[in-house]
Formats: structure tokens, sequence, C-alpha cells
């Protein structure tokens, strides 16, 4: 109530004293607000980095190549999986599995067409389906069995890349050919894979801003025992963000194996999932849970996809690439402290 007594004069008041500046001041109140917001720094960060990339290599940069490469093939995986890492660390827990979802969905589509005869459409919507079920045993043995999610998922990681390299002979295979016109719309499309980017941030920020399943995540994650005192199932929550994060692992390996036309037993694992994770806490959600951001993640998938297109195109080896990472996390995340900081005391 203090924060809406304090701010209410500031949006009433005419013109004179203190919060009529704003009104007199528009760039001055946009940056008031910006400051505000926990997405900020990412936010600027994003903006400079294109701005610096799009200007030095103009020719290559900005071609709808590159840029269609940046957005779909680099950004948009890391966007798709980050929405569903951003549910569970608001929770207070972790999925590092996801990224072997990523590599074993495509196989599992691959073996049920051409191995089983199953139609196209059944063999993606079981092997999305397969996400599900990753996910519930992930929860069970999180909230039913009591493990922490890191070593549940670690283990759980590990099954699914001995099971791909197992099946398939660490071989990569072909695109089932009853899957093409159905890949287009999936991932093989120039956008499509950002375009389902755009729209599951859109989606998802809606559950978590304006639905009682993201208030009961917020809650789950902020005060896990008073959350229960208050009647909210804290267990269901937590399966179904395990849930929601393992498909739309399977979601990613389906799209990638479409864009790149061929099924990698290499892809995946635990680099998508760790920059997907990167991506949300750069954005501004917090590693010990309570508070996230879909926006910040989608922002941060932005700011580590252009990171590594940009420095490819500048023709920088990959190797100092982590070292990039880690340096981008440490300011983020120093960034993100001091704009609380900074809020907090704007409040008072």
């Amino acid at each position: 109530m203090s924060e809406i007594t304090e701010r209410t004069p500031q949006a009433v008041s005419p013109s004179g004293g203190g919060p009529a500046r704003g009104g007199s001041n528009p760039l001055g109140s946009a940056l008031a607000v910006l400051a505000r917001q926990r997405e900020a720094t990412v936010f600027v960060v994003a903006v400079v980095l294109l701005l610096y990339f799009g200007i030095r290599y103009n020719s290559t940069f900005v071609s709808q190549t590159n840029l269609s490469n940046l957005l779909s093939n680099t950004a948009a995986p890391i966007i798709i999986i980050a929405i569903g890492e951003v549910f569970l660390l608001i929770c207070g827990e972790i999925d590092l599995s996801a990224g072997f979802v990523f590599t074993f969905a495509p196989f599992l589509m691959h073996y049920l067409i051409d191995f089983y005869g199953v139609p196209a459409w059944p063999a993606i919507i079981i092997s999305l389906l397969f996400g599900v079920l990753v996910g519930w045993v992930n929860g069970f043995l999180t909230v039913a069995m009591g493990l922490p999610s890191f070593i549940t998922t670690l283990g759980t990681g590990f099954i699914l890349l001995g099971l791909t390299l197992t099946t398939s002979h660490a071989y990569p295979a072909n695109i089932p050919a009853s899957t093409e016109g159905i890949g287009h719309w999936f991932g093989s499309g120039a956008w499509a894979q950002f375009v389902w980017a755009l729209v599951l941030t859109a989606i998802f920020y809606l559950v978590l801003n304006r639905t009682k399943w993201g208030l009961h995540t917020v809650a789950t994650g902020g005060n896990q025992l008073g959350a229960r005192e208050a009647g909210i199932k804290t267990g269901r929550i937590k399966y179904g963000n395990f849930m929601l994060t393992s498909t739309l692992g399977a979601l990613v390996g389906l799209q990638t194996a479409f864009y790149t036309n061929t099924i990698d037993p290499s892809a995946g694992g635990y680099q998508p999932m760790f920059y997907a994770v990167t991506a949300a806490v750069i954005g501004g959600t917090a590693m010990l849970g309570g508070q996230g951001t879909i926006i910040g993640a989608f922002l941060g998938g932005i700011v580590l996809a252009t990171l590594t297109n940009g420095l490819n195109v500048a023709g920088i080896s990959a190797n100092p690439l982590n070292i990039v990472f880690g340096a981008a996390i440490l300011l983020s995340m120093i960034a993100n402290v001091r704009l609380a900081r900074l809020r907090a005391a704007g409040r008072e």
C-alpha cells in the first residue's frame, strides 16, 4: 500500500514540484519507469549489442540470412527452454535434463515413423508427450522422493544421453519424409522457430502474471511453507513446471531437427540448457526462487544469441566465448542487484 500511496500523486499531479517533473520531461519519466523494471539491464544490453554489431558489421550482420539464423536458430531455442526454466527457478527448482529431452525427442519421432510405421502427427505428439513423462518423473523424484532437483535432473539427463547414444549408435538420422510439410511450420521455415518463441513468450507471460498458476508458482518459491498453509498445492505446482520445461525441451529438439534437416545425437545436451538458465538469470529471474520474468528471459536469449552470432560474424574464435558469457552473467547480476537496491530505496 505504501508504494501505491507514493506513486499515485505522481501519476495525477498537474505540474510544478517533484511529481510534475515527469510530466515536463518525458525522457526522464521513461528512464525512471525503465529503471524500475527487472528487465531494464538486459534490455539495455540487448539494444547496445544489436546496435554495435549492426553498425560495425552492417553488410553481414543485418542480412536477412544472418538475422534469420540469429533469431530462429540461435535465440529461439534458448528462449523457449528458458521459459520453462523461469517457472522452475521461481518455485525454487531447476531442470538440467531439458537439453537431453531436446536430443532424444527427434530420435523418438524417427523411430516411431521409420521403424514402427506411426503416422507423422501422432509420432510428433508422442515425442512431445515423452517430454511430459520425463517432467513427471523429475517431479516425482523431487517432490515425492525428496531429492534435490539438481541431482534428479542430472541423473535423468545422463539416462537420456545414454538412451540416445545406445539406440542411435551415436549416428545421425534423416528426417522422416512424411514430416516434410509439418516440419516447415515447426522449424524448417526461415522464421518459424522465432515465431514460436514470440507466441510462447506472450502466452507464458500472461500465465505467469495474470493467472492463478503464475501466482501460486511465485508463492511456492517465495515461501513454500506459507503457500502450503494458504492452501496452495505446492507439489502440484512443481510437477506442472517440471512437465512444462521438459515438454518445451522436446519441442525445441524437434524444431532444431527440422531446421537443420537432420537428427543429430550431438545436438542438445548441456549447452542449450545452460544457455536457457543463463538467459533466465541475466533477464532478472532469481536463482533462489520467488521472482522471475518471462520478458527478461526472452531478452536474455536475444543477448546470448547476439553475442554468439556477432562474435562469429566478427571472425572471433569461439574459444573465448565462454569467458564473455561468464562476464556477461556476473555483470548482469551485479547490475540487477544494484537496480533492485535503487528500486527499493525509491519506494522508501
